[in-house]
């Protein structure tokens, strides 16, 4: 497929995912709350999760958003497919505003058009338009996901310790979000781990261990990502999800599978830029969307 069909699969994969952190964030609002970690908390906060009618609609609106990603990335690069996926948050600001009946103010649209503007000046100036994915590296990966444990680990208890001193709950959402960003990027790559094995046959599939790594890593992801919306505001967990996933990904890329990308200064140096640029709109529209969804919801924290 061209590079307009992987990116077009990858847009509609955000689509869908916006409607599911959507779903999702309005349920953690409505389970019983995570103070301390402690087991009895952690498991009434699961129970009460997995029955919630909202939280089920949002993971059959992830179940479309992983399908048409593991197809985008079956065809196409992780350098590609996750930094698309960041669009999820302009969907999330249109729904926020038909939802209450608002309209679209010129701030979010230049801002929308900025971050439009830095994924795609990120796509082109770093090459990975035209990287082609190579064979799996499996040193490199091996190493990848002892550090992305690591990180997860470092987040989770970090969270657990601003929790337990009764920290700003910014700080935990943030920290939370960072683990799962973390944790998306690594099923991404399992995920296309998995596409290539799949082309095998079912049955490489089912006998290989990445499918099973990417269900355990999956369902970690969901978990820690319904904490995070309970944890703090959505300002703070979304942003901290919606920029370490393409980061992380576009290194796992050049790590575990040999996607490469244009070297030298300048290259280098724009493709940072287009990262920063494209963070920090996240950011600014996380903000507004918080706005927006408050007016849909007032008195229910953001």
């Amino acid at each position: 497929m061209s590079l307009p069909g992987i990116i077009a699969l990858s847009v509609g994969s955000a689509a869908f995912f916006s409607l599911a952190t959507a779903l999702k964030h309005r349920s953690a609002g409505q389970v019983p709350r995570v103070h301390h970690f402690r087991a009895r908390d952690l498991r009434d906060f699961a129970v009460e999760t997995v029955r919630h009618p909202l939280w089920l609609l949002g993971i059959l609106a992830d179940v479309g958003g992983l399908a048409l990603q593991l197809l985008a990335l079956h065809l196409g690069g992780l350098s590609v497919v996750q930094p698309v996926l960041v669009i999820a948050v302009l969907f999330a600001l249109v729904l926020g505003h038909r939802i209450a009946g608002t309209r679209i103010s010129r701030r979010e649209l230049v801002l929308g058009a900025v971050l439009v503007a830095s994924v795609a000046g990120f796509l082109v100036v770093s090459g990975a338009v035209t990287a082609a994915a190579g064979r799996t590296n499996r040193l490199p990966a091996v190493l990848a996901a002892a550090a992305s444990v690591v990180v997860v680990v470092g987040c989770v208890l970090a969270a657990r310790w601003a929790m337990r001193r009764k920290l700003a709950s910014k700080r935990a959402a943030s920290l939370l979000g960072v683990a799962v960003g973390t944790i998306y990027a690594g099923t991404a790559a399992l995920m296309k781990t998995c596409a290539g094995v799949f082309s095998q046959g079912p049955g490489a599939l089912l006998g290989s261990w990445p499918l099973y790594a990417l269900l355990a890593s999956g369902a970690v992801g969901v978990f820690l990502a319904q904490m995070a919306f309970q944890a703090g505001p959505l300002s703070s967990s979304l942003p901290a999800t919606a920029t370490t996933d393409p980061i992380v990904s576009v290194a796992l890329g050049v790590a575990v599978f040999d996607e490469r990308l244009r070297d030298g200064a300048l290259p280098v140096l724009l493709s940072v830029l287009c990262l920063v640029v494209m963070s920090t709109a996240v950011v600014l529209l996380t903000r507004v969307r918080v706005a927006v969804d408050s007016t849909v919801h007032p008195g229910r924290p953001a």
